[in-house]
């Protein structure tokens, strides 16, 4: 059975510091211009949009966004991820991001859920952001080249939408890298070789910088930063770092020893080299 003309380009991220957002959009902005097709861009950042379930059909295309975390999708994203969002024999582009170390099995774990879900990954794709602990790991990437590069996986997947359109989507999906089954969470180590568990983490507030904007709470994505009292973490705290990296003065940051030296630790291994992209 042959695939149909492709209607709708959506892209679907979660993206809490921008940088899977940017490639993600990138990537499916690119293929609804070759596809002829609409464009569309989704978020699932805020609590709220996950609590809902999301349907693509089969006249639709899906570029999947989701950044990596200690080499795995984010283990809270997953049951949004496996149990909300469904598709119909739908063309898809799983991405994710990575910070200059590693996606390790993030790419493989995140086409796996969207196959088991419905879709039909065609194509997939790697790329560097800047770190989310850090300004220095992958600083300023995604960059024009990088983006260039997303464009090319569109490229790609728009060649094998029309394929498709003659031969029918493929019954298997995308060959990608990564370890089937799945390797364990990478666990960063202290100075002994220890493990260093910063689960459970939170960040601080200076007072002297904080104006009290709320502009922290309103980006965290877990919804766990009170309003009324922006130094108050109520809730579970990913290390997004989206109130770090996005509070205008500077006024949250991370004091924990652990969170310190395994961020100097990846500075240190991965600071220096230029990360590549891989597209599938």
């Amino acid at each position: 059975m042959t695939a149909g003309k492709i209607r709708i380009v959506t892209a679907f991220w979660f993206s809490a510091t921008g940088t899977t957002r940017k490639v993600c959009e990138t990537v499916a902005r690119a293929a609804a211009a070759a596809l002829e097709a609409e464009y569309a861009s989704r978020s699932f950042n805020a609590p709220e949009s996950r609590k809902q379930e999301y349907r693509f059909g089969p006249d639709e295309l899906v570029a999947f966004g989701l950044p990596t975390y200690a080499g795995r999708i984010p283990n809270l994203m997953l049951p949004f991820v496996r149990d909300c969002v469904k598709g119909e024999r739908t063309p898809a582009v799983p991405v994710v991001l990575y910070g200059n170390r590693d996606f390790d099995d993030a790419l493989i774990e995140l086409r796996d859920v969207l196959a088991g879900n419905g879709f039909v990954p065609i194509a997939a794709g790697a790329f560097v952001g800047e770190h989310a602990f850090s300004r220095t790991l992958g600083a300023g990437r995604p960059d024009a080249e990088d983006l260039r590069e997303a464009e090319g996986l569109a490229a790609l997947a728009a060649k094998r939408i029309r394929v498709s359109e003659k031969e029918g989507l493929p019954e298997r999906p995308v060959e990608v890298a990564g370890c089937e089954p799945l390797r364990p969470y990478y666990t960063p180590r202290d100075r002994f070789g220890g493990p260093i568990d910063i689960r459970k983490v939170k960040p601080k507030t200076d007072p002297e910088r904080c104006v009290r904007c709320g502009l922290c709470a309103a980006v965290c994505p877990m919804g766990s930063i009170d309003p009324e009292d922006v130094s108050a973490v109520t809730g579970v705290c990913i290390k997004c770092c989206a109130c770090v990296k996005r509070c205008p003065n500077g006024a949250k940051y991370f004091d924990d020893e652990g969170w310190l030296y395994h961020r100097s630790e990846l500075e240190e291994l991965y600071g220096d080299k230029r990360a590549e992209n891989r597209c599938f």
